[in-house]
């Protein structure tokens, strides 16, 4: 059930927004922690919030794009390995740990990321080797559980 506030936004809030948008965020952040609710720009705080989201699953969705090319790299390309590659695969790793611990919630995202990913994944992979895509498999060939784990190096 939402709630319903009249909204009586006041103009210099409206166009804090456009003209000075940290001014915006702290001129919101204490309409609201002041109980003015009806006052701040809750339609673009929702918005806001909404990108918010957005960002975070796209952050995901990067860092799983550059651990699963390095992975594949890895494999692939084992002449050629390098601490540069062990330290982004772990960083990666590292990376989607943290935003798993902060937003739990994006677990669920997890496996349809790699599906969506995986193409750009391969692409990069091999256009960063030199070997053909066909070197690849068409689909990813690691399991979530092995991506998320510190201690899988594929060989």
């Amino acid at each position: 059930m939402a709630l319903a506030f009249k909204t009586v936004v006041t103009p210099a809030v409206v166009a804090f927004y456009e003209s000075d948008y940290y001014l915006w965020l702290i001129e919101n952040a204490n309409l609201l922690r002041t109980g003015r609710v009806s006052e701040a720009d809750l339609d673009r705080i929702a918005e806001e919030l909404e990108e918010m989201g957005r960002s975070e699953r796209r952050a995901l969705a990067s860092h799983i794009s550059v651990l699963v090319s390095h992975l594949l790299k890895w494999q692939f390309q084992s002449s050629h390995r390098s601490s540069s590659w062990r330290g982004s695969i772990q960083n990666a790793r590292s990376s989607i740990q943290d935003l798993l611990e902060e937003s739990p919630s994006l677990r669920n995202q997890l496996a349809p990321l790699v599906v969506s990913k995986y193409p750009n994944a391969r692409f990069n992979a091999a256009n960063e080797t030199n070997l053909p895509e066909s070197t690849f498999p068409d689909d990813c060939p690691y399991r979530l559980e092995d991506l998320l784990n510190f201690d899988f190096w594929p060989d």
